[in-house]
């Protein structure tokens, strides 16, 4: 008989871990806390009261926008086992899906945007628009390019141990030295929290040099590999297109996945130290049983994960002691769409806005959903929608009030007063109030009481140090693991693609401990390019002779940047002499 796995949360950690371990042969029940919608912070939702000329059509909302970036393997490598259907008779996956953008934008206040590609040049179009990009006027001295050059090319020669080790410890705020160019330097802006936000959406004052130049790094190489897509979107909203597919392909290969299940307890016997079940209610009857298995994952967010492991099991596995202090460090990054009377399309992929204090990103969704029924939602005037992630509710906005301290109506007229500051202010109206024909604030942010507001779900935000406190996916309890994106992973940022390695380390365990006949699962580490390999060689040389790192350019690597930078003053004269 097939051994019996429980799996607490039914978000992306979750559902990985359920696809894996029904693929091996496993029983697997899942628990899911919310009531209608699969997949947790990545979920998409139907706009109540939305479906005014169709019942069945709702005007489509985002938790908050995501996106897949090209570096991702372990998610893609699942979503390829999805079957999608789109009614043309194909054979297709979830993953036939994603669709690439072409360009991203830095909008500020009062200054022109600057608009550059995302991916490596596809097409002379693209690398003329990537040679006019290096003249935009970003506001940066000489000496503040060179040194963050000297940053990056830093992080890209040191070892993984001196990453690991001491980058680990070192705030990204301090290894960036941004304090060297306060403002109004454009420096701390544009380089040190701008970068941080449009690749990492990571807090450049908190995170480790390490979380942030690792995905950094990443973002860096793919832009400059022909063979990826740096920035890829899915051509619907995310239930459509991947999790309710999902959520059937699991359930017609015998999963069993059971929507508004709260978990209130997990029992541990200090006998056997073994766990002997997790009690679960179902919210709609208000019914408590316990539910017991072979195996017990737990893939809820770290908040929730450090109330349910008790002081037994932390007795028993002093590695889990890191969760309560982990779950302090979550931060607010919520997502609102407006529903316009105008197709907008700001840009062919990620706007990120540097000045707002709200530190907000937006991106014009329906410019990537080419077959979406728009006109049978809502009023059916819905010609444009922008998705905007909020990163920073503690900062006073525009109107001197923190976001956390706003109404849903106050936060929703504050965010589109950033917007239309950051897109109006070079003399072209962009944006319009009466542009607005509704909009949709995610329903975790909930008000506590006049003038403070709450939030279901917060983002695990890395900080500096705290990678001593994360468990693996395996514990020292010997049937039960933990899938999260809090766990140790090669990702080591709290993003889908970490949550679904994390699913892939407990599913391995698993399938160890059960001595089931499967072949374990792919563990990618990052990739980066093989001609570092000697440049991070001579630092592991220095690293382990107890010596810092030292700047380090070989004679080849001149010649290669000289040739470099000679194609491409050849090519930009070139498209100048044709502009004249």
């Amino acid at each position: 008989m097939s051994k019996k796995v429980i799996v607490v949360g039914g978000g992306v950690a979750g559902k990985s871990a359920a696809h894996e371990l029904m693929e091996r042969g496993f029983q697997v029940e899942v628990y899911e806390r919310k009531k209608y919608y699969p997949g947790g912070k990545a979920r998409s939702i139907d706009v109540p009261d939305s479906n005014k000329i169709d019942p069945d059509k709702y005007l489509p909302g985002e938790h908050g926008f995501r996106f897949f970036p090209g570096f991702y393997k372990h998610l893609p490598d699942t979503m390829k086992r999805i079957p999608y259907d789109d009614g043309s008779g194909r054979k297709m996956n979830v993953t036939d899906n994603l669709v690439p953008t072409n360009r991203m934008m830095i909008s500020r206040y009062g200054k022109k945007p600057i608009e550059t590609i995302s991916n490596f040049p596809q097409s002379f179009k693209d690398l003329k628009f990537a040679i006019h990009s290096l003249h935009s006027d970003t506001g940066l001295t000489d000496e503040e390019k060179h040194h963050f050059a000297l940053k990056i090319w830093t992080l890209m020669t040191s070892c993984w141990d001196r990453r690991s080790n001491d980058y680990e410890r070192l705030g990204w705020w301090q290894f960036t030295e941004a304090d060297k160019f306060p403002p109004p330097s454009q420096y701390q802006t544009l380089l040190v929290e701008g970068i941080t936000r449009t690749l990492v959406a990571a807090n450049a004052q908190y995170a480790s040099t390490k979380t942030d130049g690792d995905i950094i790094l990443q973002m860096l190489f793919n832009i400059t590999n022909p063979l990826l897509h740096a920035d890829r979107v899915l051509n619907g909203p995310t239930n459509d297109r991947w999790l309710f597919p999902w959520l059937d392909h699991l359930r017609k290969n015998g999963v069993t996945y059971t929507f508004h299940q709260l978990c209130e307890k997990i029992e541990f016997d200090k006998i056997t130290k073994k766990v002997t079940g997790v009690w679960i209610r179902n919210m709609d009857t208000k019914e408590l049983r316990k539910v017991t298995g072979d195996y017990y994952i737990l893939a809820t967010p770290v908040e929730v994960a450090s109330k349910l492991v008790n002081d037994e099991m932390e007795d028993w596995d002093k590695t889990l002691s890191g969760l309560k202090e982990l779950a302090e460090s979550t931060a607010w990054m919520t997502g609102i769409q407006y529903y316009l009377s105008d197709a907008i399309d700001i840009v062919h992929g990620h706007c990120m806005y540097v000045d707002t204090q709200w530190a907000l990103t937006s991106i014009s969704q329906l410019q990537f959903w080419k077959d979406y029924d728009i006109h049978l939602r809502g009023d059916g005037k819905v010609k444009g929608i922008l998705s905007v992630d909020v990163s920073n509710w503690v900062n006073p906005g525009l109107n001197g009030k923190k976001a956390m301290e706003c109404s849903r109506e106050e936060i929703k007229d504050e965010i589109w007063a950033q917007l239309k500051k950051s897109l109006n202010s070079t003399g072209n109206e962009v944006l319009r109030d009466e542009m607005i024909l509704d909009w949709y604030l995610d329903k975790d942010i909930y008000e506590v009481h006049p003038g403070l507001e709450a939030n279901k779900e917060p983002f695990l935000v890395n900080r500096v140090d705290t990678w001593c406190k994360r468990p693996e996916a395996y514990t020292h309890i010997e049937n039960f693991f933990l899938a999260s994106d809090y766990v140790r992973t090669f990702t080591d940022l709290a993003t889908m693609e970490a949550a679904n390695e994390a699913a892939r380390r407990a599913v391995n365990c698993i399938v160890d401990h059960a001595g089931v006949k499967a072949k374990h699962l792919e563990i990618w580490n990052l990739h980066e390019p093989t001609w570092l390999k000697p440049l991070r060689h001579r630092d592991q040389y220095r690293y382990n002779h107890g010596l810092p790192y030292k700047f380090h350019e070989p004679w080849w690597m001149k010649v290669f940047l000289w040739f470099y930078r000679t194609f491409f003053k050849h090519r930009m004269s070139r498209v100048e002499k044709a502009k004249t």
